[in-house]
């Protein structure tokens, strides 16, 4: 027995907003009497919907103009590697989408609403892409009362007021602290970074590995109060009584790493590194570098999507998590 989906109409759309069939009609044919928020939820309800009529105004030109903010120390820093992936592929999906697309780099060390909206109003773009900004309660408010679309890149918001995209990072961390945990390792220090969303999951999904085996409290350093070749001469000094090390990026293991080999630090021949990201530097130690391979282009892909689904009508606040996947390398050594 075949079923056929009924498709969405003026009915519906009045049933949503709680408005007349009448109301509705008006506002789909831009007809006088209807006031501007009406006709656009009205407008933006359909699409939402699926609704299609030849009375129902298309998408302005500008309707579809994003402008990507990226800043200066992503796109040119050790992270390069990492934005360079994901803004290619923003770039070729916006083209499949019939995005106009503006990527801007940021110089400034803050970013600032101000800064951000002054962007978004040089380009005259109805959306904007944060490549690795967060979302601020000033931003998120701004975005709403203004009707910008907007997606974090490689970035969430808690409070699920702009949708987002993501690696897994909470899993991604898991799995790599559970990879060190199989090879025998019991005393594993987790090296972290700051107070980034992205970051505080993948501490997340460190201390609750290491929970689950241990039962212990888990170790735990900022990069605020040690750098990587202070940290490497604390572990050497048994400052930590630690097998392993768990970096939040490749940048920092990969430090560590030339630090060793430098001989900065003397540590046991079975210490154990994992990074996070699988950064091309990554592949560039000897040994390859053990860590969490994060697929750059699907966040890409994904930061586009979300955006085109929003200027369609989609009103949902999505978070977009992105699986990610061990490449084993070979700084993990088992624990006899």
């Amino acid at each position: 027995m075949s079923t056929t989906t009924r498709r969405p109409n003026q009915a519906d759309i009045a049933s949503r907003l709680g408005v007349s069939v009448s109301t509705v009609s008006r506002a789909l044919a831009n007809e006088d009497g209807i006031s501007e928020v009406v006709r656009r939820d009205v407008q933006r309800m359909a699409r939402s919907l699926g609704y299609r009529s030849k009375r129902m105004p298309g998408l302005r030109a500008t309707d579809r103009r994003v402008v990507a903010l990226v800043p200066f120390a992503n796109a040119t820093g050790g992270l390069s590697g990492f934005y360079v992936d994901i803004l290619n592929a923003i770039r070729s999906e916006a083209s499949v989408c019939g995005l106009d697309l503006d990527i801007r780099l940021i110089s400034e060390r803050k970013v600032t609403l101000e800064l951000v909206a002054r962007h978004v109003q040089a380009a005259g773009a109805s959306a904007v892409l944060l490549a690795g900004i967060d979302a601020s309660d000033e931003l998120a408010s701004w975005c709403r009362e203004n009707e910008v679309h907007a997606v974090l890149v490689n970035g969430c918001d808690p409070l699920m007021r702009i949708s987002s995209v993501a690696p897994s990072n909470f899993y991604g961390a898991y799995m790599a602290t559970r990879h060190l945990l199989s090879a025998g390792h019991r005393k594993i220090l987790h090296y972290t970074h700051g107070h980034r969303p992205t970051i505080l999951e993948r501490r997340r999904g460190f201390v609750t590995a290491m929970a689950e085996v241990t039962g212990e409290e888990a170790a735990l350093v900022m990069s605020d109060d040690r750098k990587p070749m202070e940290l490497l001469q604390d572990i050497s000094e048994g400052k930590h009584d630690v097998t392993a090390l768990f970096c939040w990026n490749d940048i920092a293991a990969v430090e560590i790493i030339e630090g060793i080999q430098g001989g900065v630090g003397q540590v046991a021949r079975d210490f154990s590194i994992m990074g996070f990201d699988d950064l091309p530097l990554a592949a560039m130690t000897a040994p390859r570098l053990s860590t969490i391979h994060v697929d750059r282009d699907a966040i890409g892909r994904g930061a586009i999507r979300l955006l085109s689904d929003q200027i369609e009508g989609e009103t949902a606040v999505r978070q977009l998590e992105i699986g990610v996947s061990l490449v084993p390398g070979g700084t993990v050594h088992a624990r006899a």
